[in-house]
């Protein structure tokens, strides 16, 4: 399998880690070639692998690093406007290919690879030129996980300007761009991380498309659990970038009044530009002595910070995947989120609550409500969070989830389709 994965590092966080853990899993059950950009090259050295032989780097800076300069100065340069990174790595990203292609043309053409799959970028606003080719070739080519762009609440607009995102009112632009029908034409299987996008497939790629929500935990590194046994005050935890749609504003206020009765504890790890914001909300509050920002944590920190938690409170607006939400679980630890977008797939009424909305006012009302619910029971946190670590060891580790797209391969080999 030629696993094209522009963004693998297991050094980094978000997507070049989902392509690095993604790409790793798969190598256990089929033989793979991984072809990356070349700023992976020296994480991939450093973690084992042998260039040429288990990689090959592209190096496309060229083209992609005066097109990310643009894109930051554009964004202001604050962690904002992802979108507007988004939109320009889409255009860097035909060059990439255009030199994967090269380099790789006559290795396909001599059937080395039985299937191509595209793994990142995971966006779909980032169309792949080479699908039309590898079908001249009659070489299967799998696309996905395929995940974003799910809209902005209408309630939230405050917060979609405080964010930048200006270029979402466009977004669906991206479908004019060269190669955006070709490669879902030509694509033997779409992989999608969410419903909605799904959705937003054109009606005949729907068919050929299988729910795969791109996160995943290591079971080895996620492995020791929250202990049971949930008792009055409890422990609360926010994770994630500290910028507007995440909420984390939300989620203090949510827990408030159970802060200052003396109900609730409320850890927040990260950190972004609204931290001094939330800062002073806490200080405003009085609640400096009930809430604690612990900034980011390296993964090993998270995990043994998580596990002494009870509950995960985690309001984000606008999340695609929810990869903390995993982790959390994974840990057997509750989750608490906004019922939209990427969490409320992960998470069902066995292993979490997900709280309805339309607005701000009604999302802190729905985690009031929901916290309430378990100061009352606090046993309940018990209940789900044991189910929702059964859940995740057994659908959601990286290895549960190339073992699924193995399948998804030997169906498109086989010419079957998988139901």
């Amino acid at each position: 399998m030629l696993l094209i994965a522009e963004a693998a590092n297991p050094e980094w966080t978000s997507v070049p880690l989902i392509g690095w853990n993604l790409s790793r899993a798969l190598s256990k059950y089929v033989d793979t070639h991984i072809v990356t950009q070349v700023r992976n090259r020296d994480a991939l050295l450093r973690h084992g692998l042998t260039e040429g032989v288990h990689f090959t780097a592209i190096d496309s800076e060229r083209i992609a690093s005066p097109l990310t300069k643009i894109a930051e100065r554009l964004r202001g340069g604050d962690g904002k406007g992802w979108t507007m990174i988004s939109a320009f790595s889409a255009l860097s990203y035909y060059s990439f290919e255009r030199k994967l292609w090269e380099k790789f043309r006559d290795r396909l053409a001599s059937r080395e690879f039985d299937v191509v799959h595209r793994i990142t970028p995971l966006s779909p606003t980032n169309a792949s030129l080479i699908a039309k080719h590898l079908a001249r070739l009659n070489i299967p080519f799998v696309l996905g996980p395929l995940n974003g762009g799910v809209p902005w609440p209408p309630g939230f607009r405050r917060r979609q300007h405080s964010e930048k995102e200006w270029l979402a009112y466009v977004r669906d632009l991206y479908k004019l761009m060269p190669g955006y029908a070709s490669t879902r034409r030509n694509s033997s299987a779409i992989l999608v991380g969410s419903r909605y996008t799904q959705s937003e497939l054109p009606g005949w790629a729907v068919k050929s498309s299988t729910y795969l929500p791109e996160n995943g935990v290591d079971e080895k590194v996620f492995h020791t659990p929250r202990s049971p046994g949930a008792v009055l005050p409890l422990t609360a935890v926010f994770v994630g970038r500290l910028v507007a749609y995440k909420g984390a504003d939300i989620a203090i206020a949510a827990t408030s009044r159970f802060l200052r009765a003396g109900h609730l504890r409320l850890q927040i790890i990260g950190d972004g530009p609204e931290r001094g914001r939330l800062e002073e909300q806490v200080r405003s509050s009085g609640l400096e002595d009930k809430v604690k920002f612990w900034g980011w944590l390296t993964q090993a920190e998270l995990q043994e910070k998580l596990r002494t938690c009870d509950l995960l409170t985690f309001p984000s607006i606008r999340e695609f995947g929810g990869g903390v939400v995993l982790e959390s679980m994974a840990l057997g630890v509750a989750p608490i989120v906004a019922d939209y977008a990427g969490p409320s797939e992960l998470v069902d009424e066995d292993t979490g609550i997900r709280v309805p909305f339309v607005d701000e006012a009604t999302l802190i009302q729905g985690f009031e409500r929901a916290i309430q619910r378990i100061v009352n029971e606090p046993q309940l946190l018990d209940r789900l969070g044991a189910a929702a670590r059964e859940k995740v060891l057994t659908e959601f580790t990286w290895d549960a989830k190339a073992m699924k797209i193995v399948e998804v391969y030997r169906s498109i080999l086989s010419r079957t389709r998988i139901e």
